[in-house]
C-alpha cells in the first residue's frame, strides 16, 4: 500500500506502473501458507477444484499478478470499450449536448446538480455505478460546458447518488447477497436501504457543496474541431436512446430474467442476453453512433471508435492495474484475518459489522468482497440471540463498504478517469465524502433501529 501512495502522490509515478509494482509486492510477500488457505476457499465454495487450487499455490508471483489483472479486464474490457464508444458518440453526434439543454431547461443552471444526483440513485439500483458513471460522464461534462462552472459539484454529486444504492439496494451484487445471507425479505431491504440510504446520500451532496467551494475542477477540455452546431442537434428522444436503452435491457434483467426463466418462458434467453451489461453497452454504442451515420453532429462513426479506443485503452490498463492490486490483496488472506480477529464481540453488533466491512473494503479494496466478508459475522451475532432486526444489520454492513476509496478499488479509478479528476483530488474529495456517507448511513441505522424495531 506505501509503495502505490508514495508512487503516486510523491514521486508522481504514473497510476499503472505504480499499481504493478505494488501488485508485485504483495504478491511476493504474500506466503505459501496463505495462498493455500485462499485456494481452500476456493475450493470449499466449489469455485476452483483441487487440481486447480494446487496449480494455483505453484504459480510464480508475477503469474498471479498477470490472471487478476487478465480477470479484472475481462469483467471491465468491453464495458469499458462500448461505454467510451458510447460517450464519444454522443460527444460528436449532438446527443450529450442536446441532453444537457434539457435538463438545464428542467431544473436550471444552479439545480443541475440535483438532476445528476437524483438520477444515479435511482439507476444505480439495477445498474453497477462504474456503468453508470461511463454513462452519464459524457453528460455532465456537456452541462458544465455550457454553465462553465460546478464541475466538481457536478461529479460529485452522481457519485453521492450512485453510491449509496449500490451498496445498500437489492438487485446489485452486494446487498443482494447479503440480504440472502441474513434471511432480509428482498422488499423489506430494497425500501429500508433506500429510505436510510437517501439520508446518508444527501449529506454527500452537502460535502459535494462544501468541496465544490474549496476546489475548482476545469471540464476536459473539448475538441473544437468536434463542437456541434445547435442547428445540427438531434432531437431529445434520439438522443436519450444511447442512455435508457442499456439501462432499461439491464433493469428487465434484473427484474425479470428469473421470474421467466422460472415459468419457462422462451423470453427468458433473450432477456438474460440482451440484459447482460456487456450487450446492453454495446447496443447502446451502437445507437450513440446512429445518428452519425445519418449527417447529424460532427465527424464519423469510424472517428468516434478510433477516439473512443485510444483514450478507453488507457483507462483500461489502469483499471486492469488496480484490479490486480487488489486481487494479489484477497489472495494474502487480509479479510479473513480482520474478520477472525473480530469474533464473538456481540455486544456492539451494529458498529462492529460496520467496522469489519469498512477494514476490509480499505484494505483490499472491493465493497463486495468486504460486504461478503461480513455478512458471516452478522449472522453469527443474529443466531446468537442479537435482537436488532437482520435489515439494520445488512444495510450497516452496505454502509460500512462506503470507507475507503483509494488506489486499490477499481471504482476509484473508474470515476476518476470518466470524470477527468486526478488522484490527489480524489482522495481529497471523492473518498473522503463517501466515507462520510458511510458514517451518517451507520448513524442513521442505528436511529432506526431504535425508533422502529420492527420486530
Amino acid at each position: 500500500m506505501a509503495v502505490v501512495i508514495v508512487g503516486i502522490l510523491v514521486l508522481r509515478m504514473h497510476a499503472l506502473l505504480a499499481l504493478i509494482i505494488g501488485a508485485f509486492c504483495v504478491a511476493l510477500l504474500t506466503p505459501t501458507e496463505n495462498l493455500r488457505l485462499y485456494a481452500d476457499q476456493k475450493v470449499a465454495k466449489s469455485e476452483w477444484t483441487q487440481k486447480t487450487a494446487v496449480k494455483f499455490i505453484q504459480k510464480p508471483a508475477s503469474m498471479r499478478v498477470a490472471e487478476e489483472f487478465g480477470r479484472t479486464s475481462a469483467n471491465l474490457g468491453i464495458l469499458i470499450a462500448m461505454a467510451t464508444v458510447l460517450g464519444e458518440g454522443m460527444m460528436l453526434s449532438g446527443a450529450a449536448q442536446t441532453i444537457a439543454r434539457a435538463m438545464l431547461r428542467v431544473t436550471g443552471p444552479k439545480r443541475a446538480h440535483w438532476a445528476f444526483f437524483s438520477s444515479s440513485f435511482l439507476l444505480c439500483i439495477p445498474v453497477m455505478l462504474d456503468t453508470v458513471m461511463y454513462l452519464v460522464a459524457p453528460l455532465f461534462k456537456a452541462v458544465a460546458r455550457q454553465t462553465r462552472k460546478d464541475y466538481l459539484l457536478l461529479v460529485m454529486c452522481t457519485v453521492a447518488g450512485g453510491t449509496i444504492t449500490h451498496s445498500l439496494v437489492p438487485p446489485t451484487p452486494g446487498p443482494l447477497f447479503v440480504a440472502g445471507e441474513l434471511g432480509v425479505p428482498l422488499g423489506t431491504m430494497i425500501w429500508m436501504g433506500s429510505l436510510i440510504g437517501m439520508g446518508a446520500a444527501l449529506v454527500g451532496v452537502a460535502f459535494a457543496h462544501f468541496s465544490n467551494g474549496r476546489e475548482v475542477l476545469e471540464v476536459p477540455d473539448e475538441d473544437p474541431a468536434q463542437a456541434v452546431s445547435p442547428d445540427n442537434l438531434p432531437p431529445l428522444w434520439i438522443a436519450l436512446i444511447p442512455v435508457l436503452l442499456p439501462l432499461l435491457l439491464i433493469g428487465l434483467d434484473a427484474s425479470f430474467s428469473d421470474t421467466l426463466r422460472a415459468a419457462g418462458s422462451p423470453l427468458a434467453p433473450w432477456v438474460s442476453n440482451l440484459g447482460d451489461k456487456d450487450m446492453a453497452l454495446t447496443l447502446g454504442a451502437l445507437s450513440a453512433l446512429a445518428p452519425l451515420f445519418f449527417g447529424l453532429g460532427t465527424g464519423s462513426g469510424a472517428f468516434a471508435v478510433q477516439s473512443a479506443v485510444n483514450s478507453g485503452a488507457a483507462i483500461l490498463l489502469i483499471i486492469g492495474a488496480g484490479g490486480a492490486f487488489g486481487g494479489v490483496l484477497q489472495q494474502t488472506g487480509i479479510a479473513a484475518d480482520i474478520a477472525h480477529r473480530f469474533e464473538g464481540l456481540h455486544a456492539i453488533g451494529l458498529p462492529l459489522v460496520f467496522f469489519v466491512t469498512m477494514l476490509v473494503r480499505t484494505a483490499q479494496g472491493s465493497a463486495t468482497v468486504a460486504m461478503i466478508t461480513a455478512a458471516p459475522i452478522a449472522k453469527a451475532l443474529i443466531a446468537a440471540g442479537a435482537t436488532t432486526n437482520p435489515v439494520y444489520f445488512a444495510i450497516a454492513i452496505g454502509c460500512g463498504s462506503k470507507p475507503f476509496a483509494w488506489m486499490n478499488d477499481a471504482g476509484f479509478w473508474i470515476i476518476s478517469k470518466s470524470s477527468g479528476l486526478p488522484e490527489s483530488r480524489m482522495l481529497r474529495t471523492v473518498s473522503p465524502m463517501m466515507a462520510l456517507q458511510g458514517f451518517a448511513g451507520l448513524i442513521i441505522t442505528m436511529v432506526f433501529a431504535w425508533l422502529f424495531p420492527l420486530k
